[in-house]
């Protein structure tokens, strides 16, 4: 289940928060894997987001690299989305148990 308002309040540390913008194919392919995994998350684009952009590039080296997905202190750029990264890092925070990766 997502959610798209990026005026909404920071969510608590037990959501994950997708960092996209409107053009950005490999944002979707990661949306639409998290839909498909039930993992809920809320959005946020970096287009309308100043402070939003400026974590992203923090986190990223400088670079406004989307989608960046952050949970519980834990952040990762899934730019040139791979499935196996994306289970691999839910894994890591405790959003999906390894065994659960396909």
């Amino acid at each position: 289940m997502s959610g798209t308002d990026p005026a909404r309040p920071a969510p608590d540390a037990d959501t994950l928060t997708i960092y996209t913008t409107d053009r950005c194919g490999d944002c979707v392919a990661t949306k639409r894997a998290l839909d498909a995994a039930g993992v809920p998350f809320r959005e946020v684009d970096i287009t309308h987001d100043e402070k939003a952009a400026r974590y992203v590039q923090q986190v990223n080296d400088g670079r406004r690299s989307v989608p960046t997905l952050a949970y519980g202190g834990t952040a990762v750029s899934l730019s040139n989305f791979s499935k196996r990264r994306l289970d691999a890092y839910l894994a890591q925070v405790g959003l999906r148990s390894a065994a659960n990766e396909a």
